[in-house]
């Protein structure tokens, strides 16, 4: 049943906007039907003439001469909509992350998306998932950090570091340190097939141990070339031994060596007493990644040792000796570019007890 039609007086204002509406090129069609039943309406049409001309039901031009009867301009609008309710809020995620700070259940070792939803209950886990990619927020993966309690920090990680910027005229700056225990494996390596033709590369689970050496490693900061030493052992003799070897590289030059804070690398004063050419500067405690060499011992393993394998400790020393050769002829000096050493303390950190 069609509600009694409403008379519609427009204004002159009223029907200019309509018309112009009606005229416009980019007037939406909704817009343009609305504006024509008002315009009908005023001319005194009936409600089912209008709804035949406009294309439309009665009902709906009835609808919408209330709306103009009733509001003017403003009734021609759509009125604001709710729409459905979100299942899930603010208070949700505030959930998600509140369960995220307690430690994951018992047996586990870090929370999952399935693990989250589970212990919340009444959360799908598409949501759970999608809610921690919006804040990147990653479970798998684990970051590892290192706090100095040296309270000379500051003071020893200038002096490094104004090595590293502003070496002192006419002097060597060399970073050293050593890397123990590097395993000569032997390993079966090839090419394997699998069923579907394709090859792959790899190597065998099973290994043989021919020993070990350490590598003792010097690192001229300048040049990024390296100076390097093998030995059975990382004792202070091999130690000043190496150094021997190092100053005879520099010979009547006056040499800065950056050290880390390893018992064999202290309590030198004897040897630094014959070479007083040289002198000893020490990372602060636990921060033994400002030494650079360390650096250059990760680009070791990463190029030179991963997946090869050895069948004497004769080889794996030669087969260190050769990469040093070559990274020499093409070696760079590192480029250090934070300037400025700060030292802050740690407030409120979060220390979980399992």
């Amino acid at each position: 049943m069609i509600p009694e039609a409403r008379e519609v007086h427009l204004s002159r204002k009223d029907r200019k906007v309509l018309e112009a509406c009606c005229r416009s090129p980019v007037t939406l069609q909704r817009d343009l039907k609305r504006a024509r039943i008002v315009l009908l309406a005023a001319d005194g049409r009936s409600t089912r003439s209008i709804a035949k001309e406009v294309g439309v039901q009665p009902r709906i031009v009835s609808l919408w001469r209330h709306r103009y009867a009733d509001q003017g301009l403003e009734g021609l609008q759509d009125k604001p909509r709710p729409g459905k309710q979100p299942i899930y809020t603010k208070a949700t995620d505030k959930r998600i992350l509140k369960l995220l700070d307690k430690p994951p259940p018992d047996g586990f070792a870090r929370w999952t998306g399935p693990l989250l939803a589970g212990a919340l209950g009444d959360v799908d886990v598409q949501y759970v998932w999608r809610f921690l990619r919006s804040h990147k927020i990653d479970l798998a993966a684990r970051k590892s950090w290192c706090e100095s309690n040296d309270p000379n920090f500051t003071a020893k990680a200038a002096d490094v570091v104004g090595l590293y910027v502003a070496p002192l005229a006419k002097a060597i700056v060399l970073c050293v340190d050593e890397k123990p225990s590097i395993q000569a494996l032997e390993r079966a390596q090839g090419y394997l097939k699998l069923p579907n033709g394709r090859a792959l590369t790899g190597q065998s689970h099973d290994y043989k141990r021919h020993g070990t050496t350490t590598l003792f490693a010097a690192l001229e900061v300048a040049t990024g070339k390296i100076i390097a030493a093998h030995s059975k052992r990382r004792r202070r003799v091999e130690f000043l031994d190496f150094m021997n070897s190092v100053t005879a590289a520099f010979p009547n030059r006056k040499l800065h060596v950056i050290l880390d804070n390893l018992n064999t690398h202290k309590k030198n004063e004897h040897w630094l007493k014959a070479h007083p050419n040289v002198q000893f500067h020490f990372t602060p405690t636990s921060a033994s990644w400002l030494n650079q060499v360390e650096v250059w011992f990760s680009i070791l393993q990463g190029q030179s040792l991963s997946g090869t394998s050895f069948t004497s400790l004769t080889q794996l020393q030669e087969h260190i000796d050769a990469y040093v050769n070559a990274y020499n002829d093409r070696a760079e000096p590192f480029v250090w570019t934070k300037k400025k050493v700060r030292q802050r303390r740690f407030k409120g950190r979060r220390i979980t007890q399992l």
